[in-house]
C-alpha cells in the first residue's frame, strides 16, 4: 500500500519532529499509518507554532490558520491546499475537526508566559493537547473507550511535559504549579495511576484502536525515574524514552498490549 506524496511529506515530518509517536506509527498496521501520520504531522506543526517566532501576534496568526483549516474540515468546504490538512482532512470528519480546533487553542498557552491557572488548567491542557490527539486517532481506527484512551493519553502527556520542563524554563515558561521535587514526584505519581488504570481496562479499546496507543508505554519507565529522582525532570537527566523503548515497542506491537 503506496503513500502519496502529501502522506510521505507527514511521515517524514513527524519522524523529524516527534521521533517517539513515529516509530509507533511505523510500528502500527499500514492502514493505521494512514491515519496517523495525518495527525501526528499536523500535531507537529500546530506545536511549533507557538515557538517559531517571539512575536505573540504572529504566533497567534499561525494557530489560527490552523483553526481555520479546522473550520473548514468542520464545515465540509474544501480545505486548504497544504501537505497535512489535505490528507488529514481525508482521514477525519467534522467531530474530529473540532475537537483539534480545541487543542490548537489549548496551545495558545505556549505563546506567553503566563503560569497555569490552577491544577484544573493543567489537567485541561494536557486533556487537549494529548488527550484530544490520542482520541482522534483511536475512535477513527476502531472501537474504544473513551475515558481509557484519555487516561493513557494523560499518562503519556505527563511524561512528555516532565521531559520538556528544561527547555520550557529556558524559553521563560513556568510549567509546573509546584515545582518542588515533592510536586514533580506527586505528578509523576498522577501520570503512573492513570495509566495503570488505562491498563486495567485495555479490554475495552479494540486492537484496531490500540495502534493509537502504541506510544504510551515509553511514559512507564520516564514517569518512574521521576518518582524515584524527581530532581532528574529540571537538571535534564530523564531518559530518552525512544532510545530506552525500542525492545518494548516491538513488544507492545506485537501482542497490542500498549
Amino acid at each position: 500500500m503506496s503513500f502519496d506524496d502529501n502522506m510521505n511529506a507527514c511521515a517524514t515530518l513527524v519522524e523529524r519532529a516527534d521521533p517517539l509517536r513515529f516509530r509507533a506509527a511505523m510500528a502500527a498496521p499500514v492502514a493505521a499509518r494512514r491515519v496517523l501520520f495525518p495527525l501526528y504531522a499536523f500535531n507537529v506543526e500546530v506545536a511549533r507554532a507557538p515557538w517559531v517566532t517571539q512575536e505573540p501576534m504572529i504566533a497567534e496568526m499561525r494557530l489560527q490558520w490552523w483553526r481555520d483549516a479546522c473550520e473548514e474540515i468542520t464545515q465540509g468546504d474544501p480545505v486548504r491546499k497544504h501537505e497535512v490538512t489535505v490528507p488529514l482532512a481525508s482521514v477525519i470528519g467534522a467531530g474530529d475537526a473540532i475537537l483539534l480546533d480545541e487543542l490548537i487553542a489549548a496551545r495558545r498557552w505556549d505563546i506567553y508566559k503566563d503560569a497555569f491557572e490552577d491544577e484544573g488548567h493543567f489537567a485541561r491542557y494536557l486533556n487537549q493537547t494529548a488527550g484530544h490527539l490520542t482520541w482522534v486517532a483511536a475512535r477513527n481506527l476502531g472501537e474504544a473507550d473513551e475515558a481509557t484512551v484519555r487516561a493513557a493519553a494523560f499518562a503519556s502527556g505527563v511524561a512528555a511535559w516532565l521531559l520538556a520542563i528544561p527547555e520550557l524554563e529556558a524559553r521563560g515558561r513556568v510549567p509546573l504549579l509546584d515545582g518542588t521535587p515533592a510536586g514533580v514526584a506527586s505528578l509523576a505519581l498522577e501520570g503512573l495511576a492513570r495509566l495503570t488504570q488505562a491498563r486495567a481496562q485495555r479490554g475495552s479499546v479494540s486492537r484496531a484502536a490500540g495502534a493509537a496507543l502504541l506510544h504510551v508505554g515509553a511514559a512507564l519507565p520516564v514517569l518512574k525515574q521521576a518518582v524515584a529522582d524527581p530532581s532528574a525532570v529540571a537538571e535534564g537527566r530523564l531518559m530518552d524514552p525512544v532510545a530506552a523503548d525500542r525492545v518494548r515497542l516491538g513488544f507492545r506491537a506485537l501482542t497490542g498490549r500498549w
